[in-house]
């Protein structure tokens, strides 16, 4: 069950030692390694909740997933803490509140673009820098999807805000006027 204030709270709590330590950007780095970790692996996000596997074994598996230099001590130890308290399950969750702390106080924006086919890279860029100066958002992290179901065109998301450009909005738009039938009335 998500808990987005819990979450806050110890991504803010984390955000304040690693500030403390002069560790930020290393533990935004890891954070965003487990943030992928348990994207990619559901079989690691659930093996977090599981009541089942008890803590040193979580502390086993976490050590394997964070070896090799992929996450910092800090983390480690945070997460150890995490594992220690039971709250080893809201660990995804933490990461992205982590992420969204961190980009809130470097002031960067995340930016949602999602179009029918995949995009070029100079495209991506040219997006990002564009959104950057014509929205007024400084720094953007430029997040793209791709969905068939558009047709064409594009949907971008920013602060909140919808700019659906795709064809499939149009078509819809049409079928609704359609619906509606008010060129019939105006005929006669």
């Amino acid at each position: 069950m998500p808990n987005p204030r819990l979450a806050h709270r110890y991504a803010k709590s984390l955000i304040d030692l690693s500030v403390e330590k002069n560790q930020l950007e290393i533990v935004y780095a890891d954070m965003k390694y487990l943030q992928s970790v348990c994207r990619a692996s559901k079989e690691f996000a659930i093996l977090l909740q599981s009541p089942i596997i008890t803590a040193d074994k979580k502390v086993r598996i976490f050590d394997v997933v964070g070896s090799a230099g992929k996450v910092g001590e800090l983390t480690t130890a945070f997460s150890k803490l995490l594992i220690n308290k039971g709250r080893e399950g809201e660990l995804p969750e933490i990461a992205d509140a982590f992420i969204d702390q961190y980009n809130t106080i470097k002031g960067i924006h995340k930016v949602r673009l999602t179009t029918a086919v995949e995009l070029s890279d100079s495209l991506k860029k040219a997006i990002s820098d564009k959104a950057a100066t014509e929205g007024g958002l400084g720094l953007v992290e430029l997040e793209t999807k791709v969905d068939e179901d558009l047709i064409g065109g594009f949907v971008l998301e920013f602060n909140n805000n919808l700019v659906d450009a795709s064809i499939a909005r149009d078509l819809r738009d049409i079928k609704k006027q359609f619906a509606k039938n008010v060129y019939v009335p105006a005929i006669r």
